[in-house]
């Protein structure tokens, strides 16, 4: 959430640059209404404290002059404007309620180094890395591979769920568990992070503090019970609000924290979108890294966080390229965002397989994340970001399209081997296994 008095002070800058993250500017009209209203209330209220004070002067003057039935009437005249002032105060209340509640619907300020643009289109590459794989024969997608390999069972997870549910048997579901172990053990044994296992459902605090309530509920899995907890859609939340309403030491920032969890999303408004295959799942598994900077290192922690799940690929000997995102295609709470895109042979395109953003101080003020410099300074807002590190089932379907083979075959890349028992290549079921329908 923006600060109210950056807001107020910077009203023209801030309506800038929400027009260009394409932001109906309304909800800043009705800001400044409901500033105004405040500004006034408070004039009101401050004159009638001024003469409530000039009045209880005169009262004590009367009491001594013997004047007793005028100091009366002065008093009575005096407990209406308590009564008119407690109604300035309640209204002063509501006004600065209202505003903040309005703040809590406007994004974040982009970064001054954002390009300006209305969508993806103004997005800009950063950087790219390898070669897409060539092949003597038509590349398959991930779908079809994963079928014939005995590996994915899309009809199933349906049968089980619904559609956009997935099961991975084999050495699919093997393949899965050694990316995700493959790239914490990255992340903590090189890059210096922290690993947590979080909660996977979360309350509504925790949603608030990250930006996903109120405005993006329809794209949440709630319970239906009365304590009104919901289903994870990233591990962000739960790992940023572990130190919501904390002030932490300067000394310990930044905080690195890396998450294996599960998420859950309804992908509200998404029907009709990346329907075939995990691309976009109601559950999928994801790596997450979570920083908590100094403000004025933050940028420095985005670079270096991206280039943390950048590894990862590299590593994995996968194609991809990295792009700063437009004004226009960021998230919400986001100030800087720079999208990690794999290659995809079935697609002969990249997609996206991880977002790493700086949020500022967007997300702590929410959450009330705070630090303390040395000498006992006055707290500060921390600065959150997070990224993920990867997207475990996009980085799935990425192996099986970029390493098939002529033969339906898919190779494992050398890295993940040792996760998978020595395991070199993934084939089909061996004659006498389970067939379909069986």
């Amino acid at each position: 959430m923006l600060d109210l008095n950056y807001v107020r002070n910077n009203f023209d800058r801030v309506r800038s640059a929400l027009e260009a993250r394409n932001f109906d500017t309304a909800a800043l009209d009705d800001f400044a209404a409901l500033d105004a209203e405040r500004r006034r209330v408070i004039a009101e209220s401050d004159a009638l404290n001024a003469e409530r004070n000039t009045s209880s002067r005169e009262i004590g003057a009367l009491m001594k002059e013997g004047k007793k039935e005028e100091a009366e009437a002065r008093r009575s005249e005096v407990g209406e404007l308590k009564e008119r002032m407690a109604g300035l105060d309640r209204a002063r209340d509501e006004a600065e309620r209202r505003m903040q509640e309005l703040l809590s619907t406007v994004p974040n300020v982009p970064h001054e180094s954002v390009p300006v643009g209305r969508d993806e289109s103004a997005n800009e590459e950063a950087r790219r890395w390898g070669e897409a794989p060539r092949f003597d024969f038509e590349p398959q997608d991930h779908v079809d591979l994963g079928t014939r390999l005995g590996i994915l069972d899309l009809e199933r997870a349906a049968k089980i769920a619904s559609a956009r549910f997935a099961i991975l048997k084999g050495a699919g579901a093997r393949l899965e568990r050694a990316l995700i172990n493959f790239m914490l053990d990255v992340h903590t044994q090189e890059h210096g992070y922290e690993e947590t296992l979080p909660p996977f459902i979360v309350n509504r605090d925790s949603l608030y503090g990250t930006g996903q309530l109120p405005k993006f509920e329809a794209d949440l899995f709630k319970l239906t019970d009365a304590r009104e907890l919901y289903l994870i859609p990233t591990a962000e939340v739960p790992v940023t609000n572990i130190y919501r309403d904390e002030i932490l030491d300067a000394s310990q920032m930044p905080v690195k924290f890396v998450a294996y969890t599960p998420c859950f999303r309804s992908e509200a408004g998404s029907y009709g979108r990346d329907t075939r295959g995990v691309i976009r799942q109601h559950q999928f598994d994801k790596v997450e890294l979570v920083k908590l900077s100094l403000p004025e290192n933050s940028f420095d922690e985005l670079d270096a966080l991206t280039r943390d799940a950048e590894t990862i690929l590299q590593k994995l000997g996968l194609h991809y390229r990295t792009v700063t995102l437009s004004t226009g295609d960021m998230s919400a709470a986001s100030a800087k965002t720079y999208d990690i895109e794999v290659w995809l042979p079935s697609q002969n395109t990249f997609r996206e397989i991880s977002s790493c953003s700086n949020f500022e101080a967007y997300q702590a003020r929410r959450a009330q994340i705070r630090f303390r410099r040395a000498g006992g300074a006055k707290p500060e807002f921390v600065h959150t970001l997070n990224g993920s590190g990867l997207a475990v089932g996009r980085t799935w379907l990425a192996i099986l399209e970029n390493y098939q083979q002529a033969d339906g075959s898919v190779v494992i890349p050398e890295a993940l081997r040792p996760y998978m028992g020595g395991l070199e290549r993934i084939e089909g079921r061996r004659q006498g296994q389970e067939a379909d329908g069986s």
